[in-house]
């Protein structure tokens, strides 16, 4: 009994110091209410030796450790670990941008200007049959009414411009090309010339059909010539110059030359023309009053040389071709060596 007193006596000082009473009374004691949380002592992160310079990105401060089944911003839930991993990684390696280097600027390139295509000159229209075409216009300009008659008219200028008919003596026969222009169609194509509407066409077909010389023989049989001269007053632009080229071709046909000397209007109507035109239209039309004043023999109804020459010699100080001049100084000459002009007018 007295031993087992003593044994008691000194276990309990042993158990009643500080340490002990501690954690009995703390962690082991079962009369504690609550337990404290167990309070964890986390090691300090090493202190990073001071540097020279700071360093050029800032790093972010090291991420707290992570345990498993705790989380830091929420106790009391756990959360799935693929959304802290996500974030951790996304805080822990920050995008870098970098900035792109400046842009050159450079002059934009020059596309140099697209030239307009070379005017086309009807290669693609085949060469009519003229016999075929001859044969059709001659029946509408005949039998048909005046709107099948104006398009005959268009048929001849669609078919003959392209393509005008031409004296050729080694042309074959079997193609259609050597047959001659029909009277009535001379007469249908003359007819338009008086007529606004149809003035342009008929002024190209008919220089187109005189550019071949057994045309010239119909057209001057018909009294083209006379027709040609009385239609003058009616035209201008393009079309007189036309005309007048017509005029020209015929009087290259003796018949035609007598004709336009014997018309008591050409030489009037040529003189007024030829000082409303400029390039061509006057060198056509000296052509045609050096035919009336080459030959021999008085002209009906003829201005007086002296007008002529007056009006020869305008016409030759403006714009006038070369050919044009050539021609109004021969028929100064021609005037001046037959004794129709003074010598201070030549």
């Amino acid at each position: 009994m007295k031993t087992q007193h003593h044994h008691q006596l000194k276990i309990k000082p042993l158990f009643s110091c500080a340490f002990f009473r501690n954690c009995t009374q703390t962690v082991h004691s079962p009369t504690a209410a609550h337990a404290p949380p167990l309070a964890l002592s986390l090691p300090e992160p090493p202190l990073r030796p001071p540097s020279a310079s700071p360093p050029l990105t800032p790093q972010p401060p090291p991420p707290p450790p992570i345990l498993s089944g705790h989380n830091p911003q929420n106790p009391d839930s756990d959360s799935s670990s693929s959304s802290n991993s996500h974030s951790f990684t996304q805080w822990r390696f920050p995008p870098t941008f970098h900035r792109p280097p400046p842009m050159e600027s450079h002059p934009p390139p020059t596309v140099p200007p697209r030239l307009p295509p070379p005017p086309r000159k009807h290669p693609e229209i085949p060469a009519p049959n003229l016999e075929e075409l001859f044969h059709a216009a001659e029946i509408q300009f005949t039998t048909g009414s005046e709107s099948e008659r104006f398009a005959a008219l268009h048929m001849l200028e669609h078919s003959l411009v392209p393509n005008p008919p031409a004296d050729s003596e080694d042309r074959g026969g079997g193609d259609g090309r050597d047959a001659v222009v029909p009277a009535v169609v001379i007469d249908g194509v003359v007819g338009y010339m008086k007529q606004r509407k149809g003035a342009k066409s008929a002024t190209k077909v008919l220089l187109a059909l005189c550019l071949a010389e057994k045309n010239r023989h119909v057209a001057v049989e018909r009294g083209a010539v006379g027709r040609v001269v009385e239609s003058l007053a009616d035209l201008e632009g393009a079309p007189a110059e036309r005309a007048l080229a017509a005029l020209e071709l015929m009087c290259t046909v003796a018949e035609g030359a007598a004709e336009v000397k014997s018309h008591a209007l050409a030489v009037p109507m040529l003189v007024a023309v030829m000082g409303n035109m400029e390039g061509r239209g006057r060198e056509y039309a000296i052509s045609v009053l050096a035919v009336i004043f080459g030959g021999a023999g008085d002209q009906v109804g003829a201005a007086p040389p002296e007008e002529v020459a007056r009006a020869v010699v305008l016409a030759m100080q403006g714009d006038c071709s070369a050919r044009g001049k050539r021609k109004g100084a021969q028929l100064l000459k021609t005037l001046q060596e037959n004794g129709r002009l003074d010598s201070t007018l030549a």
